[in-house]
């Protein structure tokens, strides 16, 4: 017997064994739609982010408030420096 008849044996006990397990196995109840799931929270920003001056303080003119930025994380942690509420669909971490 050659390599490939080997192959094409295990093969065909495989496709076997599954369809066997897929007959077996009773199809499951949806139990919640994706309409139906609850809506998710946005995520609060970190409050070191937010950090205001004191009352009564005036900031300096290095340290004047700019406008407010997206705030998008990515998954390595980055965040977007675009404006918030941006129309761009792409971020732009930095």
């Amino acid at each position: 017997m050659s390599k490939m008849d080997d192959l094409r044996k295990m093969r065909e006990a495989r496709y076997e064994a599954a369809a066997a397990r897929a007959k077996q196995a009773a199809p499951k109840p949806a139990t919640a739609a994706k309409s139906e799931r609850a809506p998710v929270a946005p995520a609060k920003p970190r409050a070191d982010a937010e950090a205001a001056p004191a009352e009564g303080m005036v900031p300096a003119d290095d340290q004047a408030p700019t406008e407010e930025l997206c705030g998008h994380r990515n998954m390595g942690g980055r965040t977007c420096t675009r404006e918030k509420g941006h129309a761009a669909k792409s971020h732009r971490y930095s």
